[in-house]
């Protein structure tokens, strides 16, 4: 069971509806199950037309219903900010539970989706943001992780999580310390979205500076590395791509599935290490 609310980070009410959606779904993915019901989560000003309610509910209820679930209801207040969301239950067999916490040494790590989303968002809220730009996000954050989870359970990985608001290094980091290992990064193969480079020089979200100072401790950066490199990998991600763990010969077996199902831009981006002085190391 899980859930997970916000406001618009998008104009289309739909979109929105949908975006919130499939965040909400891929908590239920990034442990490998399958979602079955949801219940609606609304905060709507009083002055808002109730049409624009009307469209991110049916965003929500489409996208629920593409994951094979069903909304059941819900709870709607009024408030001075719009937030939606879905409260999620699923169900999974307990032998093929994946969790953050069991990665092992000589696992590599894929990432499912590129990172930027939060920065790109962050230019879209200052209409500073190129329409192509925006489109891309919106379409990346709309899809679900829904093959990506079932791929990960077929192959038996050994441990998963989303990258959502603590961004990759924050996400690498839990697991690390959950599974009591280290992670070596190898920051030219972390998918990035097209031209987030160039946003990471200007806009940058109140939680990625947030993410920044409470992980960077535990990261040991052994490159020469790009400061706007570096600053996406911090990036708070909204229906982020799955960090999946597994042994090496499972792993290819994984990304060639991925990509030949349409999830192009999933790669390797590192391995698992024993224990090191830092949870993270970037190469």
């Amino acid at each position: 069971m899980t859930t997970d609310f916000f406001p618009p980070i998008v104009d289309d009410p739909y979109r929105f509806g949908q975006i919130a959606a499939a965040n909400a779904l891929s908590d239920i993915y990034a442990m490998g199950g399958k979602p079955l019901i949801g219940l609606n989560i609304a905060c709507f000003p009083a002055e808002m037309p109730h049409a624009l309610l009307t469209d991110i509910l049916r965003g929500g209820q489409d996208k629920v219903q593409e994951a094979g679930a069903i909304i059941i209801g819900g709870h709607t207040v009024k408030d001075k900010e719009l937030k939606y969301g879905v409260a999620v239950t699923g169900r999974i067999l307990i032998k093929d539970i994946k969790t953050n916490a069991n990665a092992r040494p000589g696992d590599l790590v894929i990432l499912t989706k590129p990172l930027g989303t939060g920065i790109i968002s962050t230019a879209l809220k200052n209409n500073q943001a190129d329409a192509a730009d925006i489109e891309f996000i919106m379409n990346q954050m709309c899809e679900l992780n829904r093959i990506a989870a079932e791929i990960m359970v077929k192959y038996e990985a050994n441990s998963a999580t989303d990258i959502t608001g603590f961004g990759l290094i924050g996400h690498m980091i839990e697991m690390a310390r959950a599974s009591n290992i280290s992670f070596k990064l190898q920051s030219q193969s972390v998918p990035l979205i097209p031209n987030v480079l160039g946003y990471a020089k200007g806009w940058i979200p109140g939680g990625l500076n947030d993410n920044r100072e409470v992980f960077q401790k535990d990261v040991d950066i052994k490159a020469d590395l790009d400061q706007d490199l570096e600053t996406v990998f911090y990036d708070p991600q909204t229906s982020g791509g799955l960090l999946i763990s597994a042994p090496p010969e499972k792993t290819e077996q994984i990304l060639n599935e991925l990509r030949s199902s349409g999830i192009e831009m999933a790669a390797i981006i590192g391995e698992v290490l024993e224990k090191q002085d830092h949870f993270i190391e970037i190469h």
